[in-house]
């Protein structure tokens, strides 16, 4: 039973929200996400088991350590045996969604044990995982344990496997889905794009710095010194003194000379070479086209399997992505399309293919091949800030934890690189190599997730963008969702709305509220789309004519889960482009205190 407490609001063309008691409200939720709180008590602050110099302060603002994450941010912790225990996101053996775990209000705890405590919030990061399925991970049991272990996004790399693998994996996803309603994954087929790749070998090679070696356009030819590649413009495309990659930098070899059919090269950097090795030329891109007949055969295959995404390798200009769109519109297949920047030619083109685009991937394998490895991170972060800029999803990906294909730890560069996506603001981190063949699929997941979680609880609060207002082109549902953001971290409450389209939940993930954004939508399809946005959990449920009811059911659905507890506030919003129980003109927001 849900009763409307601190605010109800309509509105026609403006939003007005009210609250009795700012002051005591204020003071409730500061420090909970913002690096200051206020308190009247003099002492000393505990943070994880060390005693800061002592502070002294009169209800004035004191800078302390920020402690809090995701939903309702620092307000539970797990009680043993009497004892109050700080949980910390490597406690994975609970599960706040399924697991009977007594919690007890954060305000109830004395203040002697809130101070620096990190506490395991009773939902998940806001960061999504993508995780590509391979031979160590494409079975029922793998998949399972995948999603259960972090995973919203299962990727197909359509450069390994064939249809019908691949056709299992959705299969086994789907099947997973219709069992776990609030925890849906997204299918997202990648393309292979226009790869330049070295022949087949009878064995491996070792190549020494020094050695003469040759790349031929004649097929079939795997010699000690001389190798066949899949493209037959190769030759023309490098130059005298060109520097040629592979495996994105592992070996390197420096063009000499070339002849009519041959690419005469000296060793570099030597290495083991294998067989169908990814080859690339320093800051230049084949001149292939970015969707080959290979791609389009993968592309019909996921218009007939329906699936979420696809990922577009090696986009060079807007005009493949409006190619790609127009055929999936011929199709009416509702299939959103993810540009991957790997390529140097993307660089100039980039503000016009991401205007194109539905989202973005920082696909930093190839680019970091094709362009100085230096401008890898600052490419990162502008291609994150102008997606986030734009609304549109964006994924880092590519050696995020690379060293976990072999081994069960990260190192802590790799654990530092997942952190600083997460605080660029990305909404998706991807897993490679580590899913689909690596040793330790289920470690890397879990790793990614503890430290993006662990992350997220060290964010401040986000400031209005500069574009408020601008990014959708739709002022007052896009205004409205910045004001219902700002109520909810103001009050410290999640936030509930109800989507046909899904477009208001990805309004209000461009706002990233401070708490979990709860969409529920009659629509599967979108259902599964939104498991990528940033906060946002998506459950299905039948809408009835009845506004009061379904409010009413969606708010139970998230008690019994244990989504929200008895006596929490949540803030139930309505607009966006298609009107439910509302006039088109007509916007609300209401705050309900949660009752058993």
């Amino acid at each position: 039973m849900a009763a409307s407490t601190l605010a109800h609001c309509a509105c026609h063309g403006s939003c007005v929200a009210a609250a009795s008691d700012d002051a005591v409200v204020l003071d409730r939720f500061q420090g909970l996400r913002k690096p200051a709180f206020i308190s009247s008590r003099r002492g000393s602050v505990s943070w994880r088991g060390a005693t800061k110099p002592n502070l002294s302060w009169d209800g004035a603002r004191v800078e302390v350590p920020v402690r809090a994450t995701a939903l309702r941010p620092g307000r539970y912790v797990k009680e043993q045996g009497g004892a109050i225990v700080p949980i910390s996101p490597e406690d994975g053996r609970i599960n706040f969604l399924e697991d009977e775990v007594k919690v007890r209000s954060f305000e109830e705890l004395p203040n002697e044990s809130r101070g620096g405590m990190w506490v395991k919030p009773s939902f998940q990061r806001k960061t999504k995982i993508v995780c590509t399925i391979g031979p160590t991970s494409n079975t029922k049991e793998m998949i399972w344990k995948l999603a259960e272990a972090g995973m919203n996004v299962a990727r197909l790399n359509m450069s390994h496997g064939d249809h019908a693998s691949h056709k299992k994996v959705i299969d086994l996803v789907r099947e997973y889905n219709k069992e776990a309603n609030a925890n849906v994954i997204a299918l997202m087929l990648d393309t292979k794009g226009p790869e330049v790749r070295s022949g087949d070998l009878p064995q491996p090679i070792m190549l020494k710095k020094g050695d003469p070696f040759t790349f031929t356009i004649k097929r079939g030819v795997g010699t000690d010194t001389c190798v066949s590649v899949n493209y037959d413009d190769f030759v023309n495309d490098v130059e005298s003194g060109d520097t040629l990659l592979i495996d994105g930098g592992m070996m390197s070899l420096e063009v000499k000379s070339k002849t009519h059919e041959e690419v005469l090269c000296e060793v570099v950097d030597g290495g083991e070479l294998k067989s169908r090795r990814h080859l690339n030329v320093r800051g230049k891109s084949a001149t292939l086209p970015s969707i080959t007949e290979k791609d389009w055969e993968d592309i019909k295959f996921g218009v007939e399997n329906k699936v979420d995404f696809y990922a577009l390798s090696f986009v060079k200009d807007a005009q493949v992505v409006h190619e790609l769109k127009s055929f999936l519109k011929g199709k009416s297949a509702d299939i959103h399309v993810i540009v991957k920047i790997e390529s140097a030619d993307s660089i100039p083109n980039l503000q016009s293919i991401l205007d194109a685009a539905d989202g973005a991937m920082v696909a930093r394998g190839d680019l970091g091949a094709e362009l100085p490895i230096e401008e890898v991170p600052l490419l990162q972060g502008e291609i994150i800030r102008s997606c986030r800029a734009m609304g549109k999803p964006v994924i880092v990906a590519t050696n995020m934890l690379e060293s976990m294909i072999t081994h069960p730890t990260p190192t802590r560069a790799e654990v530092s690189d997942i952190a600083i996506a997460v605080r660029e603001g990305a909404d998706a981190v991807m897993l490679s190599g580590e899913t689909a063949h690596g040793k330790y699929p289920l470690k890397a997941v879990r790793v990614m997730h503890t430290v993006a979680m662990r992350t997220e609880a060290t964010m401040p609060e986000e400031e209005a963008p500069s574009n408020l207002g601008r990014a959708f082109k739709t002022h007052m549902s896009e205004m409205f969702a910045f004001h219902a953001t700002l109520m909810s971290n103001t009050l410290g409450t999640s936030i509930c709305v109800f989507t046909r389209s899904g477009f208001m939940a990805l309004l209000l993930s461009h706002y990233r509220p401070a708490g979990t954004i709860f969409a529920f939508t009659n629509d599967k399809k979108v259902q599964s789309r939104l498991a990528l946005y940033h906060g946002v959990r998506t459950l299905h449920i039948n809408f009835t004519n009845d506004a009061e009811e379904t409010f009413v059911y969606a708010l139970s659905i998230l008690q019994k889960k244990g989504m929200v507890q008895d006596g929490e506030e949540v803030a139930l919003v309505q607009s966006g482009r298609q009107p439910i129980w509302r006039s088109e003109y007509t916007h609300h927001i209401q705050v309900r205190k949660v009752r058993a």
